[in-house]
């Protein structure tokens, strides 16, 4: 018992370090190796294999836990072995590690891939380099061509008795394409505004650009249109954005209206459940033609063009000239491979969903609103969602109402539409004035008010058409054709208004002609 406990005590020697005594405890089972590196450690030296432990009398001690043990006063001292070993070992580390790489070399071909490697990265700088020295000629081409087709204007190649015109020349100006990854800030969107997006309540007020770029990329997203067209999140992202850059800074006709429209077609998607009813090809043709309907809107209407014989009438030939030019500018920014978002989709499938937004935008033309509306009349009570040409129509109304809902939003939303509206058809007015065109009544500045200009379009167009899509979908009533009812109500007191005091204000100027006769 005593012999088994003996064997397992630790054993203790003293050194000598520094002329101060230093006590070393160590187990009887450690190795030499970790000995020494113990002994370094106490004596203050550096981690050393190569070390000689000396006793009081100068004698040599073997470094091992058999080592003789020792007391303060015959003290053991360490001291680093000095001799050529070290160097010796180093050069044959040296040779060794130098054989080893030259067999690496040899098996691997480094200095071959090496050699190679700088060779592609030497090509690859010299084709940057091309690559640049093309887009400065292509730069060059450009302003070349535009210093051309300006001499041409200036020299009467275009009509210069007309003053709005809209030169196809111009519009490459915004489509450049972006090849760096888009800048505009990601805007987290709350579990809040996820769901108020859905509903036609949604304040489109109190959204930056960046905010609404944000939005309309989440919609695409939670649509499942993202996955299902395989469209790259970078190049949607770049889409949009060209997007945004193609809608003019109009009172009402800009990007905002653009996201209006949007949001509104979104919300019916979801209020009417239409990715139960509707193919995700549809899905996609419906937002797509919302974002698009008024790229590039003058702020001046198709009535405008025609009477004023601008390019655009001249190029359509009076047939639907913005929304002809809307369509053009859309697959203008969706022919650059950068914002082509349907880039992996089958050219068919391309061809089926091109013609469809084509479709939807042209339907726009509110010359056209009776025939639409009279063929939806026509199927709604025996719609069938199997039918290609009953959701086709359907479609062309779904836009429709969307393009025109304002008023179906809190009159704090909707209200502040108006005003914009008026601004946009009064500079038209003004114009048409100042031409000598023929002027609308409803757009003109000098006949028409608010209340006058909203109850015949809310009575005539808005009701009649959402309370037909009504009877497809009768969830639309309480939360869309309701508020209608109520904004018709609301600009009638509005008027009743006026018009009681345009009455008192008309006696009151009779009263005072009166009286000063009879002076």
């Amino acid at each position: 018992m005593g012999s088994s406990s003996s064997s397992y005590a630790p054993k203790t020697i003293y050194l000598d370090v520094d002329g101060k005594v230093q006590r070393v405890i160590f187990s009887r089972h450690c190795s030499p190796c970790d000995i020494k590196e113990l002994l370094c450690s106490s004596s203050n030296i550096a981690r050393n294999p190569a070390i000689l432990l000396i006793d009081s009398e100068g004698a040599l001690v073997s470094i091992d836990p058999s080592m003789p043990a020792n007391s303060p006063n015959n003290l053991y001292k360490v001291m680093p072995h000095s001799t050529n070993q070290g160097g010796e070992k180093e050069d044959i580390f040296q040779n060794v590690l130098s054989q080893v790489t030259d067999q690496f070399s040899r098996a691997f071909r480094i200095s071959e891939l090496k050699t190679e490697v700088t060779n592609r990265l030497a090509m690859l700088e010299k084709r940057v380099e091309l690559e640049g020295l093309k887009v400065v000629e292509i730069e060059k081409c450009k302003n070349d061509l535009k210093k051309l087709r300006d001499e041409m204007t200036s020299r009467g190649g275009v009509r210069t008795n007309c003053n709005c015109k809209y030169n196809f020349s111009d519009y490459g100006k915004k489509l450049s394409p972006r090849r760096d990854v888009p800048s505009y800030p990601k805007y987290t969107l709350s579990q809040e505004t996820i769901e108020t997006l859905k509903r036609p309540t949604f304040d489109v007020w109190h959204w930056e650009h960046n905010e609404m770029l944000s939005c309309l990329e989440y919609m695409y997203h939670d649509l499942g249109l993202v996955k299902e067209f395989n469209m790259n999140p970078i190049t949607l992202k770049r889409w949009l954005l060209a997007i945004q850059e193609n809608y003019r800074d109009n009172p009402f006709h800009n990007f905002r209206h653009c996201f209006c429209v949007s949001q509104m077609m979104y919300g019916m998607i979801h209020l009417c459940n239409l990715q139960k009813r509707l193919t995700m090809t549809d899905m996609c043709i419906l937002m797509t033609a919302a974002v698009c309907h008024d790229l590039d809107h003058p702020g001046y209407n198709n009535t405008y063009q025609i009477n004023a014989c601008t390019e655009l009438a001249l190029r359509y030939n009076d047939i639907s000239p913005l929304e002809n030019h809307h369509c053009a500018v859309a697959f203008q920014i969706l022919s650059m491979p950068e914002c082509n978002i349907f880039a992996n989709v089958e050219p068919d499938s391309f061809k089926q969903i091109r013609q469809a937004i084509i479709t939807l935008i042209l339907a726009k033309d509110m010359a056209r609103n009776g025939e639409i509306l009279d063929s939806f009349k026509k199927k709604v009570d025996r719609f069938d969602f199997t039918n290609e040409e009953h959701v086709k129509c359907l479609k062309m109304v779904l836009i429709k109402c969307c393009d025109i809902s304002n008023e179906v939003r809190p009159t704090e939303v909707a209200e502040p539409w108006v005003d914009c509206l008026l601004e946009e058809y009064f500079m038209q007015s003004d114009r048409e004035k100042t031409e000598g065109l023929p002027v609308a009544p409803f757009m003109d500045r000098d006949k028409v008010t608010k209340p006058m200009a909203q109850i015949g379009f809310i009575k005539f167009v808005l009701i009649p058409m959402f309370e037909t899509v009504m009877k497809l979908f009768p969830q639309i009533e309480e939360i869309m054709v309701q508020p209608l009812r109520d904004s018709r109500d609301h600009y009638e007191e509005l008027k009743q208004i006026d018009d009681a005091m345009s009455e008192a204000q008309k006696k009151k100027s009779e009263s005072m002609s009166l009286g000063g006769k009879k002076k």
